[in-house]
This record gives structure tokens, C-alpha cells and sequence, in this order.
């Protein structure tokens, strides 16, 4: 057989094994390992599995993951997700739908400090519906804003996809970092505009809230100190190249401790668990890529990546219009995929492509993130809307899928934004030099 036939077949049992619900990473290893054992040898073979592991597992530059994700946690563990949504809630709770708008903040505010979509959905799931639910918010609002507000966690810096996007293509993490922030901002302001004209129409989803004092309102800011805090440090020191992402991760995680410790809001139990946390996250992480390398290494010697930018360059079509293409398919995998699975399995094929058309690849991964935002609330998969599920396990699925809906809609908007106007994620970047 042709290299590209056992190719074929490797991604056809590739996508076999995942519906198997097998763990994406191992399915990714042992197709990978299979199929680079057939197309050279199963010595060569042996070889490359041990090399793939310890390289991704010894990896530097994927330090930054852990620590990023050690970040996040101690940040839940101290209270800070519950003072940011605190703090929002005083402010706007008594408008129409204050309460899921002080979510959307909180889950922005929250992924400046995380970097993961399932845990920032996860946190304030379980912050906020409880919030929600003593005020009469309708089931399909509170959770459908919970799953799409925690999507902010993987396009607002820092974030665990531009990390592993960024280490693929061999672009700067701080650059990626840097253009994540204008468009996560501008996908905050318009799932708020969505949650404004939603309950406006239909006041009884999201009923409004007591009206708080001003002192009150400004002392529930000291809540937000700890967040700045730590966004302005790791966001200011790798915008003007005072640290590097891995030292922004370091950074970020021991002045969450030591904010934690100080204001004496973390327990000993919390501390544990959130190594713990750390730890099982990390290494799922890590495997994925781990697999994902291995099976990228297969699709290198099948060829296959070259031949699919080959066959498309061949057919002359508008850049834009085979970038539309890519689009649409990231959008349909997102649907059937995790997030980083598809990541991880997808760049080698179509970076190539987008190298290719020129385009410049720091707006390219602010594009596949916005994309891959989409694919996270979305079905069959969705897997956002299975974590808020996990929490709220009194709302059938398919309610939180119709609450999800109106904010598909500002997601694909955000994302149909930045293909006329690449200057929203390549400014800061730019200015970076």
C-alpha cells in the first residue's frame, strides 16, 4: 500500500477509536505508533514512541502548561472567582439579566487568570447558578451563559491552546497571548449586548436583582485587586519582554500563593486539592500532546499534510475562500472533538496551507481559538455544556444546549469580525515589535 492509503486508514481508525469514547490522546499514540511502524519499521517505530514521550514530558517550553493551570486553580481555591462575580453582581444585578451578565464578567475576568475553557465553565458554574437560581433566572439562561461565558478561557490570555498552538507552529506564546486580548474583549461586549436584547425580549428569563448602595458597590471593587494584580504583571512583563510565558507562569502562580496566603483565603485542603487538580490536568494535557506528536511524526512520513496543500493550491481558489474552507471544517470537528484533540491533530495539515496563502499565523491561532470556542458548546460534543451539566444536574441537557444558542450567535459573529479586520488581534502583537 501507498503511504497515503495507510494514511487514510490511520485517520479512519484514528476517528473509529475516539467514537469508542477511548481517550483521545492514547487513540492518537497507538495509531500513530501502528502506522509509522508499517510505512518504516516497528524498531524505528519503538524508537520514536520513547523519543515523542520523554521530549513532550521533558519539555521546557511545556512547563508553562502546569503552572498556568496551578495559577488558575489556587485562584479558585482563594475565593477569587466568587469576589470577582461579587463584584460584578453589585454593580449590574438590578438591570434585566444582571445576574448572567455579571457572570459573562466574571468568566472574562476569571480566564485572565486560567487559560482553561472547562475549568473557567466549571468554576463559575458552580459560583454563579446558585446565584441564579434564588432569583428565579430561567434553567436555559443561568446555564446557557455559564457554558458559553467559560469559553472566554481559552481565547483571553493565558490560554493552554495558544500555548500548545504556538509550541506546533513555532510562533511567540507572548504575541499569541497579545492578540487574544482585544478580540476576548469584544466577545465579552457582545455576549453582554446578546444577554441585553434577549431579556429585554423576554424579561421573565432573568428577572432583576436588588439595588445595592454605592459604598457598598465600591467597596466590593477591592475583589477585583487580586485579578489585576496578576493580569497586569504576567500580561505587562511579556508585553515588554521583562520575562518569558514559562516565567509568566511561574510568576503567576506563586503571586496567586502568596496573594492567597497573605489574605489568608486559602486552606490547607484547598492547597492540596489544587495540586492535585494541577497534576490531573496537566497530564492529561500532556498525553494528548504527547499522542498528538507521535501521530503527527506518522502523518510526516504519509505525507498527507503536503499533499492536502498541494491539492488545494492547485485548485487557484481565493485565499479567502479556502480559508472559509478550513474554517467550516474546524467548526465541524469542533463539533465531534475536543477542542485540543483537534488542535493538535489539524495544524500539521493545515498550517502548511496557511503558510502557503500568507496569512499571517498569530491571527490564524486567535481564528482556530475563536473556532474551537464554537466546537466547545456546540453538539453532539459540547463538552462546556457536559461540565455545566456536571454541576447543575437538575437541568436536562438539551435545556442548557437552548441556552446556549443566542450565544453561538455573538461567537460566530466575533469570529466573522476578525477575517475582515485581522488588525483587532495583530495590533498589541504588532506593537510588541
Amino acid at each position: 500500500m501507498s503511504p497515503t492509503v495507510v494514511g487514510l486508514i490511520g485517520i479512519a481508525a484514528l476517528f473509529l477509536l475516539i467514537f469508542s469514547r477511548m481517550p483521545v490522546g492514547f487513540v492518537m499514540a497507538i495509531v500513530g505508533f501502528i502506522g509509522f511502524g508499517v510505512l518504516v519499521s516497528f524498531g524505528a517505530s519503538l524508537n520514536l514512541i520513547a523519543k515523542d514521550i520523554y521530549s513532550v514530558f521533558g519539555s521546557y517550553n511545556l512547563t508553562v502548561i502546569p503552572l498556568f493551570v496551578l495559577m488558575g486553580q489556587l485562584a479558585f481555591h482563594s475565593g477569587i472567582s466568587k469576589r470577582l462575580f461579587a463584584a460584578a453582581y453589585k454593580f449590574i444585578g438590578h438591570w434585566p439579566g444582571g445576574l448572567a451578565i455579571a457572570t459573562i464578567g466574571a468568566c472574562a475576568g476569571f480566564a485572565a487568570i486560567c487559560g482553561s475553557t472547562n475549568a473557567t465553565a466549571a468554576t463559575m458554574a458552580a459560583v454563579t447558578l446558585p446565584e441564579m437560581k434564588r432569583y428565579n433566572y430561567k434553567p436555559e439562561l443561568a446555564t446557557g451563559v455559564v457554558a458559553a461565558g467559560g469559553s472566554l478561557g481559552i481565547l483571553i490570555p493565558p490560554s493552554v491552546i495558544f500555548i500548545v498552538y504556538g509550541i506546533l507552529t513555532e510562533q511567540s506564546i507572548g504575541k499569541l497571548f497579545m492578540a487574544g486580548l482585544i478580540p476576548g474583549l469584544l466577545l465579552t461586549g457582545l455576549f453582554v449586548i446578546t444577554i441585553v436584547i434577549w431579556t429585554t425580549l423576554r424579561p421573565e428569563l432573568g428577572p432583576r436583582g436588588p439595588k445595592v448602595g454605592f459604598a457598598e458597590k465600591i467597596r466590593s471593587l477591592l475583589g477585583l485587586i487580586e485579578t489585576l494584580i496578576l493580569f497586569v504583571l504576567i500580561m505587562g512583563g511579556l508585553f515588554w519582554g521583562f520575562f518569558t510565558p514559562t516565567e509568566a507562569g511561574a510568576i503567576g502562580a506563586f503571586g496567586t500563593l502568596i496573594l492567597a496566603v497573605v489574605r489568608r483565603n486559602l486552606s490547607w485542603k484547598g492547597f492540596i486539592t489544587s495540586l492535585f487538580e494541577t497534576t490531573r490536568t496537566s497530564c492529561m494535557i500532556l498525553v494528548i500532546v504527547a499522542g498528538a506528536t507521535i501521530f503527527g511524526h506518522f502523518l510526516a512520513v504519509t505525507r498527507i499534510p503536503f499533499d492536502i496543500a498541494n491539492w488545494i493550491s492547485a485548485f487557484d481558489l481565493p485565499r479567502a475562500v479556502v480559508m472559509l474552507i478550513i474554517i467550516l471544517l474546524y467548526l465541524i470537528g469542533g463539533c465531534i472533538i475536543d477542542a485540543l484533540a483537534l488542535i493538535m491533530l489539524t495544524i500539521p495539515i493545515f498550517f502548511p496551507v496557511i503558510v502557503n496563502l500568507n496569512y499571517d499565523p498569530i491571527w490564524f491561532g486567535v481564528i482556530i481559538v475563536l473556532v474551537t470556542q464554537i466546537g466547545v458548546i456546540t453538539p453532539p460534543v459540547g463538552i462546556n455544556v457536559y461540565v455545566v451539566s456536571g454541576v447543575a444536574r437538575d437541568v436536562p441537557l438539551h435545556v442548557i444546549f437552548k441556552g446556549v444558542m443566542p450565544l453561538l450567535a455573538a461567537l460566530i459573529i466575533g469570529t466573522l469580525l476578525l477575517i475582515p479586520f485581522p488588525q483587532l488581534a495583530l495590533f498589541l502583537p504588532g506593537l510588541m515589535g
